[in-house]
Order: C-alpha cells, then structure tokens, then sequence
C-alpha cells in the first residue's frame, strides 16, 4: 500500500519513496459569470471511452457524458472552453469527424450555459496538401464547419501551411484569404513548436523577431476581423512586446502555462487574457483569483494564482507536447472521469514518477475535491505500474 489515512508516499526516479500529507479540500466558490476584468477560455480535454479501441492511428472513442460534464465544471468556474485545441489531442488522435461532434455537443452546451466557446479550425481533415490554394481550401472547409456548429473560430496553425510554405508571403496569403470569408471576428493562434514540433519556423522563420512581424502585418492588416491573437511560446518578454505591438482593440489571449499569473495581472498599461490549458487543471483556483481582479483585490489575486503556478509548470514540463497527459491524470484523481485512459493511448506519455508529482502539487494547492479518492486512484496507477515499496 502507498496510503494511509493521513499521508500517501510517492516514488522518486531514484527508486526512493517520499511521504506527503493529504491536504483538506477547499471549498472554492462557483463563478458561473464570465469575469469583468479578463476574457477567459480554458482549453478542455477529451475523456476517452474506456470500452472503445483507443490505440495509437484508431479513430477517436469518446465518453461524451465524462467529456461534457467536464466542461459543464469549468462553465460553474467562469470559464469559457476552447474547443478541440491542443489540449483535446488535436494532431495527437483527434481525428476531424470526432471535432465536428465535440464541437457541435459543446457549443449546445455553452449556448445553455451563457458561455464562451471558441473552436479550432485547421487543415488536419485532410491526409495531404500540396500547394497553397489546397491548405487555404482545407482552412476554409474547418471554418465553415465551426461556424456551423454555433462556435467562434480559432484560427489554428497548420502542419501542412508549414510544410508548404517557402516565405513569409506565402503565410500572409492564405491567412488573408480565410480572414476575409469569416463570419465573425477570430482568434488566431500560434502554437510555438514545443507544443509541435513540426511547427518550426512558422510565419515564415526561425527568428522569432521576424516571425513577429510577419504576424503583427497581419493582425494589422485584418483587425476589424480578429477578436485576438492566442500565442503559445513561452515567452513572457516575447508576449509583454508583442500585446503593445497589436492594434487597438485586438486581445492578446496568453497561451503562457509558464508565466500566466503575471501577463494576465499586467503592467498597469496593458495585459493579457487567457487561453489556457492549464486552467483545465487549475480551475478553481484561478476562479477565485479572477474573482479578487475583479474586485482590484491585487494581493488575493496574487496569492491564488502563486498556488496554481508549481502544479501548472510541472505539467506542462519537457516534453510539454505530452501536457494533456497529466491534464488527463488530474481530472480521473478529481472525479470528473472514471478511468484513466486517453485517445491514441496517451495515457502512456508521461511516467508514474511525473504523475505522481502531479498528485502531490495538485494536494499542496488543495486542489482535489476528495483527497482520499484521489490517493486510492493514484495507488490503483502505482501498483498496475508495478512501483511498490
């Protein structure tokens, strides 16, 4: 046994195990409104079917009851969803017929709720894509497809733009043909290649100051048509330049799972919002701290998202593309789903040393509703791996 009552030992890597005491739960206060003072979007995970054949290139089994109840828990915190983003296996067994469902149940669901929801739009429905006009066209299929289903669009990078393309012209081409046929003011994401690598070098280069500009002429050029910009390269220089740089009116959505308390808190002159995975795993928590900026309670605001930072930075921790494991992990400890098991087999991308680390910063920010089911569910994970004392 790794439990008692009190305490729960975890391994280390060096085969040693450390003791850790259970931590009552808080009470978190329910914030079903959206916050005054920021927008906020969580990115949201799917919950495999536990009886479906969910092994690696198999198409996506989903447990739709678990997967939308969790976004129902996140909707209570003031949350809206980003949908079918990163965080829900896009590019990692997400395939696009299971998108349209998820999309289509989720956006219902918000629309109920009186919540935000914004989706990803790609080109990933389609296997191969040889020229410009053909990713434009793919783009353009996702994005009626989205707003079709009731949901915002997020316009998501491209595998297959970055395959393609050959300079910055080739990137401000496409986009500029997909922002002018949408229907309603977009986000535009750019996920930074430690989330996909096969992202490098998008916007047309590996230097990040001349990606930037590629990027700022387009939002500029297409503002009226873009509600933000949603940028994931964990940087927080990089963020604090480029939310100066965007036109008026145009949000920056940080993507930051690293730095998130400060850019959203801002400068005094300008800040950020939120898009984030990490407020799947942290939503309570950061609930009460947008709560207290709501309020212009600096130091509550503070000392609430202090609490999230340890377990958010160990999640999203190298090799971050396998974030969505631990998110996964967390909400099987929490109740929100009953097994843990993930599309494509995902549940397989991080060890049960990680994991477990996973269990003990989520108990030191008292972020599990009932600490005792969640240490028997660890201990269930601890034996099948065969890690016994």
């Amino acid at each position: 046994m790794t439990a008692t009552r009190d305490t729960v030992a975890l391994p280390r890597a060096d085969g040693s195990w450390q003791g850790v005491e259970l931590r009552a739960p808080r009470a978190w206060p329910e914030h079903p409104a959206p916050y005054r003072s920021r927008a906020v979007f969580a990115a949201a995970h799917v919950v495999a079917d536990p009886y479906g054949d969910n092994v690696p290139g198999a198409p996506a089994a989903i447990d739709w009851e678990s997967t939308l109840a969790f976004r129902r828990h996140l909707f209570r915190f003031g949350m809206g969803v980003a949908e079918a983003m990163d965080t829900a296996q896009r590019n990692m067994g997400l395939d696009w017929p299971a998108v349209v469902e998820l999309v289509t149940r989720s956006a219902e669901q918000a629309h109920e709720a009186g919540a935000r929801i914004a989706s990803g739009a790609g080109t990933d429905h389609r296997s191969v894509l040889r020229t410009l006009g053909e990713v434009t066209d793919a783009y353009l299929e996702q994005v009626a497809a989205i707003e079709g289903a009731g949901s915002q669009v997020i316009v998501m990078a491209s595998r297959h733009l970055a395959a393609v393309a050959r300079s910055p012209e080739d990137y401000l081409t496409v986009y500029d043909v997909v922002l002018r046929q949408v229907g309603g003011p977009v986000i535009l994401h750019w996920l930074g290649e430690a989330f996909d690598p096969q992202l490098a070098g998008y916007w047309g280069s590996s230097d990040v100051d001349a990606a930037t500009a590629t990027f700022v002429q387009l939002v500029t050029d297409h503002a009226d048509r873009i509600d933000g910009v949603k940028v994931s390269l964990l940087s927080a220089d990089h963020e604090v330049a480029l939310r100066s740089a965007l036109p008026e009116g145009v949000r920056l959505y940080t993507g930051d799972d690293f730095h998130y308390p400060e850019l959203i808190r801002g400068d005094g002159t300008h800040h950020s919002d939120a898009l984030l995975g990490a407020f799947a795993a942290v939503a309570p928590a950061a609930s009460a701290a947008l709560s207290a900026l709501d309020d212009g309670d600096l130091a509550t605001y503070d000392a609430e998202m202090a609490s999230t930072l340890a377990l958010s930075r160990h999640l999203f921790s190298n090799p971050t593309y396998y974030y969505k494991t631990g998110i996964a992990f967390l909400a099987w400890l929490s109740g929100h789903q009953p097994g843990f098991s993930m599309v494509s087999g995902l549940q397989s991308a991080r060890s049960v040393v990680h994991l477990a680390e996973v269990f003990a910063l989520a108990n030191e920010a008292r972020l599990l509703p009932d600490p005792d089911l969640a240490a028997y569910r660890l201990n269930l994970l601890l034996e099948t791996a065969g890690a016994r004392r």
